[in-house]
């Protein structure tokens, strides 16, 4: 079905003379349209979320269209048509004053989360608005994939959220995501801090030089951890340093994919779309899915420990129609500090897989490894 997300689509169709039977329209306040909306052939058309005038919505309900009314109350959209920008989620953001955060769209989301259950919704109301937000933010990011033809080659780095800024592995985080960045990858993570901040670090400098990555992270270093007051603030100091440039896209784009699971940890600024979720269930599952070109494992926790198992149960199965490499960056802590490879490479014996786990210190081994593994994908037979 053709869906219509926008109103500049909505008009386009219109203008076009094209239908309205069997299209999906999403999120859109049609109350100046009700003189189209009463004339037109509405059979199959479902609308949801959308605001209509009483005339309107009687037509659309005597051609038998499906109307799922717009829920109030709420501070996010469950239709929203598309994902989230940092824009967006820090709009009311002033960096010189920290605290300015909790009036941004993204605080009062998480305050609204919390003060209903958290992830124990009092409600069915607020339960399924939740899930109708889930769903319109996957399908959002499904068309945002498949722009340019699904073209687009998704590298995922997961890692620990506690990962410092100046710390070294921070840095090399950040210069492997420029390097793949550059390559053509789309650089995709968990959307939070540490690790996954470095990632979208990495391809928001893709196209500027390692001289300027390292100012930038010079002053990301002055605010370490998530839990600083000024983290967030430093994060906007280096996007107002080294804004993005036309001549940036697409290479410095990437996807940022958190959870007000954790809404205690705010999205990563440096991600250009943000697919936030309620459901980290949800979240993790379509981040590991996405991640054909390969994910690479950075140091982490038992979060990161969860993803690699559950990685490796898709490639071990073959359950999302495809087996891609698992790299992990760092001998002696994969092997020592959190011995997971020598378990997932016993496991993964006489499985296809096997061939395409890695365990390396080598920046230049992971890019080396995921351009091989992307071209023999890409050549026929």
């Amino acid at each position: 079905m053709i869906e219509l997300e926008t109103l500049a689509a909505f008009e386009r169709h219109l203008h076009a003379g094209l239908p309205l039977s069997h299209v999906v329209i999403q999120g859109l306040d049609l109350r100046r349209y009700t003189r189209e909306l009463s004339t037109l052939e509405l059979v199959g058309t479902v609308f949801l979320g959308c605001e209509l005038e009483k005339e309107a919505l009687s037509a659309a309900l005597a051609h038998g269209a499906l109307v799922f009314p717009p829920l109030s109350g709420l501070p996010y959209q469950p239709y929203r048509g598309s994902l989230y920008s940092p824009e967006e989620l820090y709009a009311g953001f002033d960096p010189s004053r920290p605290e300015t955060y909790a009036d941004t769209p993204d605080a009062r989301v998480y305050a609204h989360w919390a003060a209903h259950g958290r992830g124990n919704a009092p409600t069915l109301l607020e339960t399924l608005s939740q899930r109708l937000h889930d769903h319109a933010v996957t399908d959002a990011m499904e068309d945002l994939l498949l722009a340019e033809g699904g073209k687009r080659k998704v590298v995922a780095i997961m890692g620990g959220h506690s990962m410092k800024r100046g710390q070294p592995d921070y840095r090399s985080v950040a210069m492997l995501a420029r390097e793949l960045s550059r390559q053509g990858f789309f650089m995709v993570s968990g959307g939070g801090p540490g690790a996954m901040e470095a990632t979208h670090v990495g391809a928001w400098f893709a196209r500027r030089t390692e001289a300027e990555l390292d100012a930038g992270l010079a002053l990301l270093a002055q605010a370490p951890s998530y839990t600083d007051r000024e983290w967030l603030s430093r994060a906007f100091d280096v996007r107002r340093a080294f804004p993005l440039r036309d001549e940036d896209r697409p290479w410095c784009d990437s996807l940022g994919i958190p959870t007000w699971h954790y809404g205690h940890e705010p999205p990563n600024p440096f991600a250009t779309h943000i697919a936030k979720y309620f459901a980290n269930s949800v979240r993790e599952d379509g981040l590991l899915t996405i991640a054909r070109g390969g994910i690479v494992y950075a140091p982490g926790s038992a979060g990161t420990i969860q993803e690699i198992f559950q990685d490796a149960c898709q490639n071990h199965y073959n359950s999302v129609g495809v087996i891609s490499p698992m790299i992990f960056l760092g001998t002696e802590f994969w092997t020592r500090t959190r011995p997971v490879y020598p378990l997932l490479a016993q496991l993964a014996q006489g499985q296809e897989y096997a061939r395409h786990l890695m365990l390396t210190d080598s920046q230049e081994e992971v890019v080396q490894a995921l351009v091989a593994y992307d071209r023999a994908r890409v050549l026929p037979g």
